[in-house]
């Protein structure tokens, strides 16, 4: 029942051809004050791809994913959005008030109508069904964030977009979202747009990485921009050292919150060297 509640019917995608973009933009640059905040910036997102934005802090990241929604306006270049596209945001922050009740039910129908079982479908989608009467106030850094992408699938996305999905979540928690990320993108044949804050913990499924300076500083391959000069000056000479993605066998898998919850073998994903 979950599954139907929330599939997306065939029939309604954006059309347009095989492997055109659904979300892109040509030479986009943002000018706010006097200055670039970016400037010159090409990207697509296609159906069934994973495109991660990597960059330092203040390097426009969440200026140009505003840019591509429509939340700000460009002042140079094109954004281009496929015909009927639908789009699922996660923002960087969301703030809550700690002294107003709000339950998880209540948090996923702030900008939208949905009823309880699409709700509940959606949260499901995530693990996270069980906590649909839990106070929003009381949930772990890992539990928020996927409540927050259960609300974003409530539109059905042709493409999903996060801004730092992993930020306030421990290292074991990030493996996890990464995952489930990446089985959204297989389940919902969207595009997904990651941003975050560098390649210190990358998904296996990431097809393209772009790194981001004010402009694109380099793209590709997630092993290749880790080896690239550009990605070394930006993130230091040790940086292609301290990084390293390898996989192996493990013999369980966590929860929402951390905890070990099957005994079933699982391919994770560690960063081999220093924790930011």
């Amino acid at each position: 029942m979950n599954e139907t509640v929330l599939s997306r019917d065939p029939a309604v995608q954006p059309q347009s051809p095989k492997g055109a973009p659904l979300l892109g933009c040509r030479d986009l640059g943002v000018l706010r004050d006097g200055r670039w905040l970016i400037r010159g910036v090409d990207l697509d997102v296609r159906r069934g791809e994973i495109v991660s934005i990597v960059g330092p802090n203040g390097g426009g990241k969440t200026t140009l994913i505003k840019s591509l929604l429509g939340i700000m306006r460009p002042s140079a270049g094109q954004v281009t959005r496929a015909a009927g596209i639908r789009t699922g945001y996660v923002p960087q922050r969301l703030a809550v008030d700690r002294t107003m009740p709000l339950s998880v039910d209540r948090l996923m129908t702030l900008v939208r109508r949905a009823s309880r079982a699409e709700i509940v479908a959606a949260l499901a989608q995530t693990g996270s069904d069980h906590l649909v009467d839990r106070a929003v106030q009381e949930l772990s850094g890992g539990e928020f964030q996927r409540v927050l992408i259960a609300r974003a699938l409530l539109n059905r996305p042709d493409v999903l977009v996060l801004d730092e999905p992993v930020q306030s979540v421990d290292f074991t928690g990030q493996v996890e979202l990464y995952r489930l990320i990446a089985s959204l993108r297989d389940r919902y044949d969207c595009g997904v747009l990651l941003v975050s804050h560098d390649l210190h913990v990358v998904m296996r499924e990431t097809d393209r990485v772009l790194c981001l300076a004010g402009h694109v500083c380099c793209t590709g391959a997630p092993g290749d921009v880790s080896r690239s000069p550009e990605y070394t000056r930006l993130f230091g000479p040790t940086a292609a050292e301290t990084l390293a993605i390898y996989q192996h066998a493990h013999d369980h898998a966590h929860g929402p919150a951390g905890e070990i919850v099957t005994g079933d073998a699982h391919n994770h994903f560690h960063h081999h060297g220093h924790e930011d």
